[in-house]
């Protein structure tokens, strides 16, 4: 089955008892049982409900996996993989990695004992020098938020089979369309479906899909454990988002090619993040590992300021944290997304002030580079 029929007849499809064509959605907390302990497949919804399983069995088809987990949120579900790790175990993450990921690691998981290092993965040299004999796992984003940084999925898999690590991948930017994780060696992928997944600024998701069923029995048990699961609602939502997920990243695609293009022609633009242009560091490794480069742009405009001025003038890009909608949306990393980044860390990595992301849409390209140039130079 080819990605686009996937996205539509994969995992559980319709009702058999209606015929329904749309999975219902199973606003229900508990289930009668036939006898003590003689369930039909479900007692709690806290531990399965039928909606949230459709949704988790069409993830793990996509994605290619062994099982697959919906929750709250993009957040909640990087908790309860971290949540697996025990007091003591030691994690290397990508340095670059979405500063909501740096928070929960470095002020929240951090109290309860899991260590972590943050270094740049698309080096091999760079994660191996971080590895101790504490070391349990290598958490990676690629494309990275928001220098979009390629880490090789394939040379990082191996290494981490090599130290027996559980090697873990933020998979949000590229999705399963573009990009499969577990095809080239990751044991765990995560999202953040509130983005492309979702893609109408709708619904607020987190899915995980691990490679065997040790994973799936640890990362089940921290999520009937802590509760952090997604609702009946929010699940068929995303179902339906997914479902056209093919065309809209091949639009999306199209149209951020042609941004990316007109940026380049701008004198006030400079170094422009995007895993699509041959100069972008990592680009050759990308094309290998993924069937596209997504909708994600980073590029300086010069200053703070510059960049206020951008924001407040345009009309079609709409301010917002968040990406991968239909919608084209545009922020300023270091005063929004990574704002919880300390100014020092921020600038070692290279996200300065004059730092703009935009996550192209599906609007007319043209009335986007008309927009945005007016806002450049108003």
């Amino acid at each position: 089955m080819r990605k686009k029929t996937q996205l539509i007849h994969g995992g559980i499809t319709g009702d058999e008892k209606t015929g329904a064509v749309s999975v219902p959605i199973y606003q229900v907390s508990t289930y009668a049982q036939d006898g003590v302990g003689q369930h039909r497949g479900y007692e709690y919804s806290r531990t399965g409900n039928p909606t949230r399983f459709a949704l988790e069995e069409l993830i793990k088809e996509l994605e290619g996996g062994h099982r697959g987990f919906a929750f709250g949120s993009g957040m909640a579900a990087i908790t309860a993989v971290l949540m697996t790790f025990n007091h003591g175990d030691h994690v290397i993450f990508t340095d670059d990695v979405y500063g909501g990921t740096y928070r929960l690691v470095s002020k929240v998981i951090n109290r309860f004992g899991l260590e972590a290092s943050f270094v740049d993965t698309s080096d091999r040299k760079n994660i191996e020098a971080a590895i101790t004999e504490k070391t349990k796992a290598i958490f990676v984003e690629t494309p990275t938020n928001p220098l979009l940084k390629i880490t090789d999925l394939k040379e990082v898999s191996l290494l981490a089979e090599k130290h027996d690590l559980t090697f873990v991948v933020d998979n949000t930017f590229s999705t399963p369309y573009w990009q499969n994780p577990i095809d080239l060696g990751a044991d765990i992928v995560v999202h953040s479906a509130t983005k492309y997944l979702g893609g109408h600024s709708d619904v607020v998701a987190g899915l995980v899909v691990v490679n065997s069923e040790q994973l799936a029995e640890d990362v089940h048990f921290v999520l009937n454990s802590s509760g952090g699961i997604l609702g009946p609602q929010d699940s068929w939502l995303l179902m339906r988002g997914i479902k056209t997920l093919g065309i809209r990243m091949e639009e999306i695609e199209a149209n951020t090619r042609n941004f990316v293009e007109f940026l380049t022609s701008l004198p006030e633009v400079s170094n422009i993040y995007y895993p699509g242009l041959e100069e972008h560091k990592g680009s050759e490794v990308h094309q290998k590992q993924a069937r596209g480069n997504g909708g994600m742009i980073s590029f300086d405009v010069g200053s703070g300021e510059k960049a206020d001025q951008v924001l407040r003038n345009v009309r079609y890009f709409t301010l917002a944290e968040s990406l991968g909608a239909v919608e084209s949306l545009i922020s300023v990393p270091a005063m929004m997304t990574h704002a919880s980044i300390p100014k020092e860390r921020r600038a070692d990595l290279g996200i300065t002030d004059g730092l703009v992301r935009v996550s192209i849409g599906l609007e007319d390209i043209e009335d986007l580079k008309e927009d945005f140039l007016q806002a450049l130079r108003k």
